[in-house]
């Protein structure tokens, strides 16, 4: 265990994170578990290094933050929670700097897609594909951005092969800790996901990177656990800003405009934090090169999507069907065209093949969006609920029905719930693995 992952420990061990919110979450959501998963988490956050602990040099606030300055070192020391194995960024770069083409890409929510930034190129992950073009100005840079807003790791493992490792990255950064909420089952989502980018053909390098709430809500201490499980390396926004906005040395209302998403401002600390570690690895990448790139850790839970993806509606032969047409969707049209749509009430019944299951749907604010069961096998697993009035504006939600680890030929039924007076509903996609 090297001395900045002994550190990083100490460190989560005194962390204490208010109950996660910002994502709107409905249906039934599964939470198997084993005791020896569990017991396995709570050793790896319970863990402490005395020794390390008394060396660890004073990284708290002090000081007002000058922005202007920028990220300061007392603000990147603690942002950098764990180096982690970095041969495999190392042989990203020497691919680049040998003039082949590299892809980058960032996968999250809202933070990720820029939602507040004046300008795509100055998120944060617009300042991760600058920091490659910059450094390998003869290198072609592939970038893709596959942030999607009020979108968690459960739907982010489904939709990661279609939407960014098709694409065959060098190097992607994993971000949602503010989305995530439910901290057994994103746990379970995560940790997929992180695994199939790192099992995927391209063999990517990967960075985590733990947001936050004004507050300091965030899911970073359960995915810490994963990428110190995995030795990644694991870059916190939220231990930058957030001791300092707590110690009234740095006003949050500089870096966002509301109290989730970062703004030019906020989004140029993270770029500063992605920008200060790659040139670390960067420095010594020949021999940082060397190093260990293959990937067979077990699992840090049991792994329940491993091969996980979205059937739209014209991959669905439907054994019966009533109320519901084919459509396309305004709040995603692009990546979800293909759609069940009703307005009255709707009938779904199909087979399929599955372990788990899950309804990608979306929510709606005019009212009109109605409750409906799902049934699989004539038993009933879950309730979706698309209605969002009041919300602050239509979104889709993943909605998890069934969890298992054996997969199995399943009848799915989806139906209005009794008593539900409102009948809208669109389904954007099935999900299983």
């Amino acid at each position: 265990m090297n001395c900045m992952l002994r550190k990083t420990i100490a460190i989560i061990a005194s962390i204490t994170l208010l109950t996660a919110c910002g994502g709107t979450q409905t249906g039934n959501t599964a939470t198997e578990s084993t005791a020896a998963e569990q017991t396995a988490a709570d050793t790896a956050v319970s863990q402490t290094d005395a020794e390390t602990t008394a060396a660890t040099e004073d990284n708290s606030p002090s000081e007002p933050v000058d922005l202007e300055k920028g990220l300061t070192d007392k603000m990147y020391n603690r942002a950098l929670l764990n180096e982690g194995n970095r041969a495999r960024l190392a042989n990203a770069m020497k691919k680049a700097k040998n003039g082949e083409a590299v892809t980058v890409g960032v996968i999250g929510g809202s933070i990720t897609q820029g939602t507040a930034a004046s300008n795509p190129s100055l998120c944060y992950g617009g300042l991760f594909n600058k920091w490659w073009t910059e450094k390998f100005p003869d290198t072609p840079v592939n970038y893709v951005n596959a942030g999607i807003g009020g979108t968690n790791s459960y739907l982010g493992v489904h939709r990661v092969d279609a939407q960014l490792l098709s694409e065959k990255p060098d190097v992607v950064i994993v971000e949602f800790s503010v989305n995530d909420t439910d901290r057994l089952m994103n746990k379970y989502s995560y940790d997929s996901l992180v695994r199939r980018i790192m099992n995927s053909e391209s063999a990517p390098a990967v960075i985590l990177l733990f947001t936050t709430q004004e507050n300091g809500t965030s899911l970073q201490d359960t995915h810490l656990e994963i990428g110190l499980s995995y030795d990644l390396p694991c870059l916190s926004y939220r231990e930058a800003v957030y001791p300092e906005v707590a110690a009234g040395t740095l006003n949050w209302k500089d870096i966002s405009p509301d109290n989730i998403h970062p703004n030019d401002t906020g989004h140029g600390l993270i770029g500063q934090i992605l920008s200060r570690y790659l040139d670390s690895v960067y420095d010594d990448m020949d021999a940082l090169a060397e190093g260990d790139t293959s990937f067979d850790a077990p699992a840090f839970t049991a792994d329940y999507y491993p091969d996980a993806h979205i059937l739209s509606a014209n991959e669905i032969d439907p054994l019966e069907i009533s109320g519901f047409t084919m459509g396309t969707n305004k709040v995603y049209p692009v990546l979800y065209p293909d759609n069940f749509v009703t307005e009255e009430e709707g009938y779904l019944k199909f087979e399929e093949d599955f372990a788990c299951l899950g309804i990608f749907y979306l929510k709606t604010t005019d009212g009109k969006g109605g409750k409906y069961d799902v049934l699989v096998d004539g038993e009933r697993k879950g309730i979706i609920d698309a209605d969002f009035s009041g919300g602050w504006g239509n979104v889709g939600e993943p909605g998890q029905i069934v969890m298992g680890k054996e997969s199995a030929h399943h009848t799915v039924e989806i139906k209005l719930s009794e008593g539900s007076d409102k009948t809208a509903l669109t389904i954007l996609g099935i999900m299983i693995s």
